[in-house]
């Protein structure tokens, strides 16, 4: 995602944020919950339809055959969650305004945490019913779906932690560092992977907010890849995270989710809790 369509995102979770500003009993610190959600399924399709080709070939291929596999098994091994029709952003978009959209959403978050385990839990739901409970709001999740749809299909990278980051600075700064959060700025970040120069294994974060961590570890490991194969060097990631917050905590496992990142994040503060 370059810097106009990152901008035009700002630009369109300024009028969503003011949109649930007019017309919702959120607050202002709560209006990233639902907006995440809906980002976070504009983002899982667009990851899936990169590899929708591969995955209903090697469906049909081993179709009738002693390896065959079910769609939803093929899915998690290829991108790392599956998505039934009834949970593709281009369904719900398309719903006929009578329709109980917010109903439509949950069972649609509720299928993503059926093969993803790991997102259990995790994803809003009922945030939604609470957006459709008059006949002045009711429409609100469709404007919300419409005004996403045009994130471009070649965005991928740590774009949750940059929205995360600017509902946090807009809405929510003096709530966060009153609770103690602070977020390290993507440029140190940066430079941390870079000192630190991962080649694979398990990388750690104790305080890893929304796991941009991750995947600049990522990314680095992927710029890499080449030059550490050659070495013999297995480039596979697993990574590990705690964070105190329980909704940055459902926000990092998001995050992994979209960049196709394995591992594990707890709920924990690290100066007392060891989960790893």
């Amino acid at each position: 995602m370059n810097r106009e369509q990152l901008k035009q995102l700002e630009d369109d979770l300024w009028s969503a944020a003011d949109n649930l500003r007019a017309n919702s009993d959120l607050k202002a610190s709560e209006y990233s919950t639902p907006v995440l959600g809906l980002i976070f399924l504009k983002f899982a399709d667009i990851n899936y339809r990169r590899h929708e080709v591969a995955i209903l070939k090697e469906y049909q291929k081993l179709k009738g055959t002693r390896r065959e596999k079910s769609l939803n098994e093929i899915a998690v091994a290829k991108c790392g969650f599956y998505l039934p029709d009834h949970a593709r952003y281009s369904h719900l978009l398309n719903l006929p305004e009578n329709q109980d959209i917010a109903k439509a959403i949950e069972k649609a978050m509720e299928a993503i945490e059926e093969y993803k385990p790991e997102l259990q839990g995790s994803l809003p739901k009922d945030e939604y019913y609470r957006l459709t409970r008059t006949q002045e709001t009711k429409l609100l999740p469709f404007d919300l779906l419409r005004q996403f749809d045009n994130i471009p299909d070649d965005a991928t990278g740590d774009v949750f932690g940059q929205i995360y980051e600017y509902f946090l600075g807009k809405f929510a700064l003096s709530e966060g560092q009153g609770g103690g959060e602070f977020f390290t700025p993507r440029s140190v970040v940066r430079l941390m992977v870079e000192i630190i120069e991962p080649h694979g294994g398990t990388v750690f974060d104790p305080a890893c907010g929304s796991g941009g961590m991750f995947v600049q570890s990522a990314q680095f490991i992927e710029k890499h890849k080449e030059e550490y194969e050659a070495q013999g060097e297995d480039t596979s990631v697993f990574v590990s995270g705690q964070e105190k917050s329980s909704e940055t905590v459902k926000l990092a496992r998001m995050n992994l989710a979209v960049n196709g990142l394995r591992g594990q994040i707890l709920q924990g503060i690290s100066y007392y809790d060891d989960h790893f």
